[in-house]
């Protein structure tokens, strides 16, 4: 008897292709709506980030592998990459400019093969004390390697090499622009078709519980060092990216400061979503240029938000929006806007306060000799009189006390939307 077909009906996924085709178009408009150079170079940084952070999750969102030295992976391919630029340059080397980013990918895919190996063998902290060691000891062994790495002076190119391709010479900012947003385009969605295949979930198993998934007979290690090498390939396309867009490459890009800025805004993103390293990009490139720009405390600006992060929505922004887009599918967000206008005003009142204070304490130390005076939100404040201070002080107290306050009354009206939405959801399920 012939054996019957099963057929089965998978829903188009319409939303899903809404969502790509909308970043698809961001990344095609954005240089078109902000057309200065300073903003292309701004959307350019942003694009190499959202590829880094991405790489980055892989390991800390997707297996839970805290990396403090993941710097090095991106910094060998922007290494490799400018190099590889150098020799296509001097017409040794026949790979177009737009290739050159692979040959940072296949740099990180190889350092990665090398150093995961041993660092994979591990979790939880020996994994990150390892990948600490072995990223200060690449950043050593960087310097020690001018010839390598260029000494203090770092390595440069020129990625206006070879013959034009339809008229593209990368000389331009918007063309190098939108190589990036190429490159971010595939890779990210690389990356998330790499969360849907069957390493992608047992990643997710190792992650969530390593004995069970060694029980039914997963090697541990291997999947862990398999994540760890794709996640090295892709951080060395953001570096190779970064190579052609600076034309420069010094040992910087290998310290543990980078690697840090990886794990701090993916984390301030939201590492348990997909798309939480992408807001960690944007953030930690408007962080890095505008807000540097702004005041010389940045860091410390940086810190306390992040302190402010893990207290409050340790879930990053991700889980913030996400939150809020479920209440407003069930039509309560309505209910609590009030509570978070006082939020804001508060928060913003004991920031204005706190601010001021760091600005009056950097300006004692730093710009002594200008005088104490100082400008400070249109306001002039006395880094010397004791009025300014307090000030700062009362505007500290008094935002921090009423934040408590309204921090009380949105927890009440957030438990009680919660538990309507959960019935409102049995009630649709008993139907």
């Amino acid at each position: 008897m012939a054996a019957t077909k099963e057929f089965h009906f998978k829903p188009y996924s319409v939303g899903r292709w809404f969502v790509w085709g909308a970043f698809a178009l961001v990344l095609l408009v954005a240089p078109r709506l902000w057309t200065s150079g300073l903003a292309q170079t701004l959307l350019t940084q942003m694009g190499i980030g959202i590829i880094a952070c991405l790489a980055y999750n892989i390991l800390l969102g997707q297996g839970g592998m805290l990396s403090f030295g993941h710097a090095v992976y991106s910094g060998l391919g922007a290494f490799l990459a400018i190099h590889a630029l150098n020799k296509v340059g001097a017409g040794t080397l026949g790979l177009p400019v737009s290739l050159v980013p692979l040959v940072g990918g296949l740099a990180g895919m190889v350092a990665a093969a090398l150093l995961g190996y041993v660092s994979t063998k591990k979790a939880g902290t020996p994994f990150a004390m390892i990948t600490l060691g072995i990223g200060e000891l690449v950043f050593a062994l960087a310097l020690m390697l001018p010839e390598f790495s260029g000494g203090e002076g770092g390595v440069s190119s020129n990625r206006v090499v070879g013959a034009p391709v339809l008229g593209i010479t990368f000389g331009p900012q918007i063309q190098v622009y939108y190589l990036v947003a190429a490159y971010c385009f595939v890779c990210t969605a690389a990356m998330f078709a790499l969360t849907r295949t069957p390493l992608g979930r047992m990643l997710n198993a190792v992650r969530d519980n390593p004995e069970r998934v060694e029980f039914i007979g997963y090697d541990t290690h291997w999947v862990r060092f398999l994540a760890f090498t794709i996640s090295g390939f892709f951080a060395g396309i953001a570096g190779g990216l970064s190579a052609i867009n600076t034309e420069i490459v010094n040992g910087e890009v290998l310290h543990a400061t980078r690697s840090g800025a990886y794990l701090l805004f993916t984390f301030l993103g939201g590492a348990t979503f997909f798309f939480g390293p992408v807001i960690g990009a944007v953030l930690m490139v408007l962080c890095g240029v505008l807000l540097s720009e702004l005041t010389q405390a940045w860091l410390l600006y940086l810190g306390l938000i992040f302190l402010f992060m893990v207290m409050y929505a340790p879930g990053g922004v991700a889980s913030l929006l996400l939150m809020n887009l479920r209440v407003a599918a069930y039509g309560k967000l309505g209910r609590i806007w009030v509570s978070y206008l006082a939020l804001g005003g508060a928060a913003l009142t004991a920031l204005a306060g706190a601010a001021a204070m760091i600005e009056m304490v950097y300006h004692r130390q730093l710009n002594e000799a200008l005088g104490p005076q100082l400008r400070f939100l249109g306001a002039t404040l006395n880094a010397g009189g004791a009025d300014a201070w307090f000030g700062a002080g009362l505007l500290v107290a008094v935002g921090a006390g009423l934040f408590e306050l309204a921090r009380r009354q949105y927890v009440q009206q957030w438990g009680e939307i919660q538990e309507e939405i959960e019935k409102l959801i049995k009630r649709r399920e008993s139907l």
